[in-house]
């Protein structure tokens, strides 16, 4: 809508003795104010700018390769017979270890397999053993023990196997603190759940009973190690549960 304002005069009267005249100043014309364009400018539509901005950059940082130390970690799943050494190798060759697996826990990638000799298997039980070659003294490994059908009390079990696990037994020597707690599956299985920690190293330790047997399973890292990979390492520890 235009707005105008109507002209208006200024008058000015002078009085002389003889004579009355009155000057009379032009009027001033103002002009009538400029008429506001109907033509829209055209602004940027700041809310699509802002979400084209936005999805360039998520295309930007999809296309960017991730840092290996930021990437997810992976893992693969073992599956542990338990077989005693006389039948080391497997069950009268037997080659499909998840159909007669007692155990299960995940190996994260580039870890690698040490093979368990029969006579270390028949003297400390152990059966299985993973390490990571970037990091040898950081590894995981079970050991059992057959005849056993429930737990002892949690201090004694520890102690029982440290006796034919020497790293256990300094570990525990020069150990600053030891925590054990008690812990049940969905299944009801119960599970002494243990660890360890001392100025060089740390240690999680997972034991149950089932088939008869005694199942340990072992994390254990050097101390500088544990703080940097801890979160791989409690992965694989309570990834370890009996089967079957």
């Amino acid at each position: 809508m235009a707005i105008s304002f109507s002209p208006f005069a200024l008058t000015t009267t002078t009085t002389t003795p003889t004579a009355t005249a009155t000057a009379t100043t032009p009027p001033v014309n103002n002009p009538h104010l400029p008429i506001r364009s109907t033509t829209k400018l055209q602004i940027p539509n700041l809310t699509t700018t802002a979400i084209s901005l936005a999805a360039a950059t998520i295309i930007a940082t999809s296309t960017t390769t991730v840092p290996p130390s930021l990437a997810a970690e992976s893992y693969a799943t073992y599956y542990g017979t338990a077989a005693s050494a006389a039948n080391y190798g497997g069950y009268g060759g037997n080659s499909d270890k998840k159909a007669s697996a007692e155990y299960i826990y995940d190996i994260p990638e580039g870890w690698k397999e040490r093979l368990v000799s029969k006579v270390e298997k028949g003297t400390n039980g152990t059966d299985s053993e993973f390490y990571n070659p970037r990091k040898k003294t950081e590894k995981e490994y079970l050991t059992f023990l057959g005849g056993l059908r429930q737990l002892a009390p949690k201090e004694a079990v520890l102690n029982n196997l440290a006796l034919s696990d020497v790293n256990l037994q300094d570990l525990i020597a020069g150990a600053d603190s030891v925590t054990s707690e008690e812990t049940k599956d969905e299944k009801g299985q119960v599970y002494y759940v243990y660890e360890i920690d001392s100025a060089s190293a740390h240690s999680l330790i997972s034991v149950t009973c089932a088939k008869n047997k005694l199942y340990a399973h072992f994390v254990m890292a050097p101390a500088a190690e544990w703080k940097k990979d801890q979160e791989t390492l409690k992965h694989i520890h309570e990834s370890f549960k009996t089967v079957g």
